[in-house]
């Protein structure tokens, strides 16, 4: 089946421009999909060609600080307030009919965090990779979740968060590392999973002890992209996005624990989403998988109407298992008949 063909449009309020990607029927049920980091818009072309071809009308904004969305210099212009009011008004602009949000990584953390706000944009949630936490996806919320059987707390305070902490503590080295070959650093965070990760402490769980993600180098190794996760011309798309804007937006999202903690606190029913919610479980990722740990606990007391599943993948399921994901929706969306 050839792609959909994707459509680049932009919207603008006065405190926010939005660009996105939009494909499908113009008067076929809303779908919206959320990227995380360090993605784009283009992450979802092969699940927007699938639900296009399924009569969705799919749309993908590049998130604030990516792509051709606004991307505001000062830190605490990226808490999760922030972008979900940057969702809303997408969604007015779309007509506000109740729609399906997925959202993967941060996106996910954005998704859930609209839904338990502003239920009555929504007829249901996935969330992909990252699980729905009601008091915030926050480092005081992390950590507690650390599995200590994997990492002991003498050796790993953080657990795998601890390059979170990083941003927090060293943020412009953070950046700086990042920025010095842009296309190898995000070659290098693309990868795919490795069965023999897990139940192993993770890389990220020692970027403090090594003085930064890519340790004395302070820059990534020169990294090949996986083709078989991004096409090139995607790729490409994605590195010119980031050489226009460099990391520090992306990663600014992880600098306001504090106020996106007492946004969380703000959401009714104690933050708990009574839509319809699929979690989508990566069993080879090391850092955010909830098999075998704690870190799904909050979600599954928050969400009454909650599905799980669980793919043969790593963290970034939008692009390692394009097909599988697609699959897995569709077989949620036909049981809830939404």
């Amino acid at each position: 089946m050839p792609s959909a063909m994707l459509a680049s449009r932009t919207f603008s309020t006065p405190r926010h421009t939005s660009h996105y990607l939009e494909c499908g029927m113009a008067n076929g049920p809303l779908m919206i999909f959320l990227h995380g980091w360090p993605e784009l818009s283009l992450i979802w072309r092969a699940q927007m060609d699938a639900f296009a071809a399924d009569g969705w009308h799919c749309v993908a904004p590049d998130m604030r600080g990516y792509g051709g969305s606004s991307a505001p210099t000062p830190s605490e212009e990226y808490t999760n307030e922030q972008v979900v009011a940057d969702m809303a008004e997408l969604h007015d602009h779309l007509g506000g009919k109740p729609a399906i949000w997925v959202g993967h990584d941060w996106g996910s953390v954005v998704a859930g965090s609209l839904v338990a706000h502003q239920p009555e944009r929504s007829l249901g949630v996935v969330l992909i990779s990252v699980p729905y936490f009601p008091t915030a996806n926050a480092l005081p919320t992390l950590v507690p979740l650390v599995d200590r059987s994997i990492y002991p707390m003498a050796e790993y305070p953080d657990g795998q968060w601890d390059y979170y902490r990083y941003y927090t503590t060293n943020f412009e080295s953070a950046v700086a590392d990042l920025d010095a070959d842009r296309a190898s650093s995000l070659a290098s965070i693309f990868r795919p999973g490795d069965p023999a990760s897990m139940g192993k402490p993770t890389p990220n769980a020692t970027v403090t002890r090594k003085g930064g993600r890519f340790g004395d180098a302070h820059r990534a190794p020169p990294t090949p992209p996986d083709p078989a996760l991004w096409p090139a011309a995607d790729f490409d798309a994605l590195l010119r996005a980031f050489d226009a804007h460099g990391f520090r937006p992306p990663c600014s999202w992880y600098l306001n624990d504090d106020a996106n903690i007492a946004y969380a606190h703000n959401a009714p029913n104690g933050g708990r989403i009574l839509r319809p919610v699929l979690f989508v479980n990566g069993e080879l990722d090391a850092i955010n998988t909830i098999e075998g740990n704690r870190s799904g606990d909050p979600m599954r007391r928050a969400c009454p109407d909650l599905t799980i599943t669980n793919l043969h993948g790593a963290h970034w399921l939008p692009l390692e298992r394009k097909e599988d994901l697609v699959q897995a929706i569709r077989a949620w969306l036909r049981n809830k008949q939404l």
